[in-house]
């Protein structure tokens, strides 16, 4: 039997932190042999919100594809690719736009959050409005069976899924599959300011880039239980950033439990607490620090790792645009 196949990716507008390495990165690491895995650096939908700003998202393109390489992505088993390089997404997205309504799209619940978030009010730029048929051409334009996401992202596969049904019942055609989306095992993680989760835009993310040192200076300025004023106070664990971190990161859920008890009814210091964070973390950011250092001396092979991935993306892409405008019936010379 052929391999499931899977599409999940990234805005390249800075570089990935934890929070992406336990949403989705560490998933796509165990799943690329068992799947066929395609990872798309979308740097067309990080232009719908950063069209003066290409520069931004041009360098951050060799950034998120380093940081790729040092979690361990393997370009000999997961095609990674540059959106903006396969025309047929573009294409696809203009013939999709034409199944869906304004009206949708703006009662699509994540749109309506960012567009919030970012405070465009009314002055909404067209391409951030419509991302979300840009998402479904990139998912169905490769047959995605899985998208990894967060819950949040929920609504982005349900329209996706809209999208293909009505393309196919539109054109009495099975070209496209309804894919699924793969939810997170892991809660979101909050940011280091216990404010929401975490965030490059917000400013509140540890970055796998990011050195010992400054890494060291975030948890230090972690936020923990505010009512902790003495180590001799209990403290509360529930919604402690600091015990969030451990939960998802510390190996050690036995010792993790002796210390959450301490830590309850008092005796334990926030000191001790992030410094046993700060253990845990290192212990997975030095190795991811150590391969990007080693691949970021040779940025050429790193274009050369995106450049052929892209070129067997569009191949795929290509294959599915000839059975979408053959379904259309707009496919004027056919071979």
């Amino acid at each position: 039997m052929a391999k499931k196949i899977i599409l999940t990716g990234d805005r390249p507008t800075g570089p990935l932190h934890l929070g992406h390495y336990v949403g989705s990165l560490r998933t796509r690491v165990e799943l690329q042999s068992q799947y066929k895995q395609f990872v798309i650096i979308a740097d067309v939908q990080a232009l719908t919100d950063n069209a003066e700003k290409p520069q931004l998202v041009r360098d951050n393109v060799l950034e998120v594809a380093l940081d790729y390489l040092a979690v361990g992505i393997d370009p000999q088993v997961t095609t990674i690719f540059i959106q903006s390089l396969i025309p047929q997404l573009a294409e696809l997205t203009m013939f999709f736009m034409n199944l869906v309504t304004v009206a949708r799209l703006q009662l699509n619940p994540t749109v309506k959050d960012e567009i919030k978030q970012r405070g465009f009010g009314t002055s909404i730029p067209a391409g951030f409005l419509c991302y979300p048929v840009s998402q479904a051409a990139d998912i169905l334009s490769f047959k995605a069976d899985l998208v990894p996401v967060g819950a949040d992202q929920i609504p982005m596969i349900e329209q996706t899924v809209e999208i293909a049904r009505r393309f196919n019942r539109s054109y009495n055609c099975s070209v496209f599959t309804e894919p699924q989306g793969l939810i997170a095992s892991v809660p979101r993680l909050p940011g280091v300011d216990g404010k929401g989760k975490m965030s490059k835009s917000a400013g509140n993310a540890i970055s796998l880039c990011d050195s010992a040192d400054t890494v060291r200076d975030a948890v230090k300025k972690m936020y923990t239980d505010p009512k902790h004023l003495l180590i001799s106070d209990p403290g509360t664990v529930e919604g402690n950033p600091v015990f969030c971190y451990l939960d998802t990161f510390d190996p050690d859920k036995q010792a993790l439990d002796v210390m959450k008890e301490h830590y309850r009814r008092g005796g334990l210091g926030d000191t001790v607490v992030k410094s046993r964070l700060l253990e845990v973390l290192l212990s997975i950011l030095d190795p991811i620090r150590a391969r990007r250092h080693e691949f970021a001396k040779d940025p050429g092979e790193v274009m050369r790792i995106l450049k052929d991935g892209t070129a067997a993306a569009r191949e795929v892409a290509a294959t599915t645009i000839q059975e979408v405008r053959g379904s259309m019936g707009i496919n004027y010379f056919p071979n």
